[in-house]
C-alpha cells in the first residue's frame, strides 16, 4: 500500500510517499480501507520536529483520523463490521495510509448520507470543540472567545458555542473574508489576532478557547472577564512563555483560571457517543463541515505547506 512517511524533521519537504505491506489487524483491531484522512494541525507540530523529544523518529507516519470501510477485523473483532462505512482514530500517526489499523474501541459507524471526506472534517476537532467547552464549565448566556477559530477545532467550537445558546461568540482571525465565513458559522464579532479590532465586541469574556498558544497566549487573560476561564485545546504556534502563569497571579482579583485539554481525558465511550451525535448532527445539515480542499495521498506535502503558510479555512483532506 501507498504510505506518507516523515522521512527527514523539519519542512514538508521531508514527507515522502513510500510503498509498504498491507498491513493485518490484530486482535482488537479492524483494517479500514480509507477513503478520506484528515490533515490535522498536531501532524504539521510533529513533522516540524517541535515533539521529537517525545520519541517520534524518522519514519513515521502522520495522521489520526480516516473513514471508509471496514476490509478485515482481527481476533476478538465482530465479524459484521466488515463491509460498514466508518471513521476511525488511529492515534497520534498511522493514518496517510491508504490501508490503516484501528483499534475496534476508535471506531464509529457512519450515517449513510455522510461523506468519508465530512467524516474526518467532523470527527476529531467536532470532539475536542464540546469537550472543550464542557472542560471552561461553559453555560448558556456566557460570552465565549475563540482564538484561532479559522481551523477545524475552531469552526467547531464557533457553532457549538452558538448553538449552546452564547450571549456572544467573538474570534479571533486574519481577514475580513473569514470572519465572514464564521459570522456565518456563528460568530458575532470578529477581532483581529491580537484580539483587538472588534467594534461593539465585549471588552472581556467568560471562556477563551484557544486553539493557537504561542508567545501571544498571556495577553489574552487581559480578556477574561472575573472568574473567567481560559481552555488552551492546541498549541499550532507552539509552547507559550515559561512564564505565562505571571499574569494570572498579577490579576488574582479577578479569579481567573487557566487549563489544558486533551480529549485522550475523555472515556471511550463518551467519545462515542458525542462523535455518534455529531455525525448524525452532520448529516442532516445541523453542523456544518468546511472543507478547505480535498487532494490525493500523494499530495501531503503540499497540504503541509499550506497549513504552514496559513492558507487553510476548515480541514484539509487526503484520498487515497
Amino acid at each position: 500500500m501507498k504510505a506518507i512517511v516523515i522521512q527527514a524533521y523539519g519542512g514538508p519537504e521531508g514527507l515522502a510517499v513510500v510503498d509498504l505491506p498491507a498491513p493485518t489487524p490484530a486482535a482488537g483491531q479492524v483494517l479500514i480501507g480509507a477513503e478520506a484522512v484528515g490533515v490535522g494541525g498536531v501532524d504539521v507540530v510533529i513533522r516540524s520536529g517541535a515533539l521529537a523529544a517525545y520519541g517520534f523518529e524518522e519514519g513515521f507516519i502522520p495522521g489520526s483520523e480516516v473513514a471508509g470501510t471496514v476490509t478485515a477485523v482481527g481476533d476478538g473483532v465482530d465479524a459484521s463490521w466488515i463491509g460498514r462505512r466508518v471513521w476511525g482514530f488511529t492515534g497520534t500517526g498511522g493514518g496517510y495510509v491508504e490501508q490503516a489499523l484501528v483499534p475496534v474501541e476508535e471506531v464509529v459507524p457512519l450515517p449513510v448520507n455522510l461523506s468519508a471526506v465530512d467524516a474526518v472534517t467532523l470527527g476529531s476537532s467536532g470532539v475536542v470543540a464540546h469537550f472543550g467547552l464542557r472542560h471552561a464549565h461553559f453555560a448558556p448566556g456566557e460570552t465565549v472567545l475563540v482564538r484561532g477559530a479559522a481551523g477545524s477545532i475552531g469552526i467547531m467550537a464557533v457553532q457549538l458555542a452558538a448553538r449552546g445558546g452564547a450571549a456572544a461568540v467573538a474570534v479571533t482571525t486574519s481577514s475580513a473574508e473569514r470572519g465572514g465565513r464564521l459570522r456565518r458559522l456563528g460568530a458575532t464579532h470578529v477581532l483581529d489576532r491580537s484580539g483587538g479590532g472588534g467594534g461593539r465586541a465585549p471588552e472581556g469574556y467568560d471562556v477563551i478557547i484557544d486553539v493557537v498558544a504561542g508567545k501571544d497566549l498571556p495577553s489574552f487573560f487581559d480578556r477574561l472577564d472575573p472568574n473567567g476561564r481560559m481552555v488552551a485545546v492546541g498549541a499550532v504556534a507552539g509552547p507559550p512563555p515559561a512564564d505565562f502563569g505571571m499574569k494570572i497571579m498579577a490579576a488574582f482579583r479577578k479569579s481567573m483560571s487557566f487549563a489544558t485539554f486533551s480529549a485522550a481525558t475523555v472515556p471511550g465511550a463518551d467519545r462515542r457517543t458525542v462523535r455518534g451525535e455529531q455525525f448524525a448532527a452532520a448529516s442532516r445539515g445541523a453542523i456544518e463541515t468546511v472543507v478547505h480542499e480535498v487532494l490525493p495521498l500523494e499530495a501531503a506535502a503540499s497540504a503541509h505547506r499550506k497549513m504552514d503558510a496559513g492558507e487553510v479555512f476548515g480541514r484539509i483532506v487526503l484520498t487515497p
